[in-house]
């Protein structure tokens, strides 16, 4: 699988080592030592992937993930060497798209970028849904709510348009780690979890009082059927 990766590391020693992974598996790898020069390079040129350190000098990952989610949905994995989970969820809410925690095996690194990318290319059915007030047209990667285009970032595109398509079926986390993120084996669950809040923000009237995207309490999630 071919694809160009933004690697942004100011550790000299995990970055060459990344490099020198993603090489091996047929990837065009470009690095940066810290965020300016980050969004520089990504200004640049045309990236397939990034992988992003949180702790960055200057700015740090979470600012440059938010400063390339406003233009850009190019998958985005976070490294991170936090364990907590809110530094986790600020990351997801910043609009990256997975994350790996350090010390990280490089096969692992590797098989998460290429499930990035298979997902990212991946062909998408052309016809157009409803739910609710919503219309997601996958055609044009984009929904409304009545007259009002919402912005979604890639991965809160893919789990709508999932859960729109079955209105009343109960998915697992596994299930939509797997068909939402292109994961086969058990991933973290709180990729979904912070993927649901962050679509429900956008989605509902009332985020706190879901009327679209229901929790099923010990299975997963559902879209309320018409």
């Amino acid at each position: 699988m071919e694809g160009r990766v933004l690697i942004v590391e100011d550790d000299a020693s995990i970055r060459e080592v990344t490099a020198l992974g993603l090489s091996r598996a047929g990837l065009r790898t470009t690095t940066a030592v810290d965020g300016r020069e980050a969004l520089a390079q990504w200004r640049a040129h045309e990236f397939d992937l990034i992988i992003l350190d949180v702790m960055l000098p200057g700015l740090d990952g979470f600012e440059v993930c938010r400063e390339i989610r406003k233009t850009s949905q190019t998958p985005i994995l976070m490294l991170t060497a936090r364990t907590d989970t809110i530094d986790v969820v600020v990351g997801l809410e910043s609009g990256a798209d997975d994350y790996v925690k350090k010390p990280f095996e490089v096969p692992e690194l590797v098989a998460r970028v290429r499930a990035l990318l298979r997902r990212a290319t991946a062909p998408v059915e052309q016809q157009s849904v409803q739910a609710g007030d919503l219309t997601i047209d996958p055609g044009r990667f984009s929904v409304h709510k009545g007259e009002t285009e919402l912005t979604l970032t890639a991965t809160e595109f893919r789990l709508l348009l999932e859960l729109a398509r079955r209105p009343g079926q109960v998915f697992t986390r596994e299930v939509l780690l797997e068909r939402v993120w292109n994961y086969p084996q058990v991933g973290d669950s709180r990729l979904v979890d912070v993927a649901v809040q962050r679509l429900r923000a956008k989605i509902e009237d009332d985020p706190a009082n879901p009327r679209l995207v229901r929790t099923v309490r010990g299975a997963g999630y559902k879209l309320a059927a018409r």
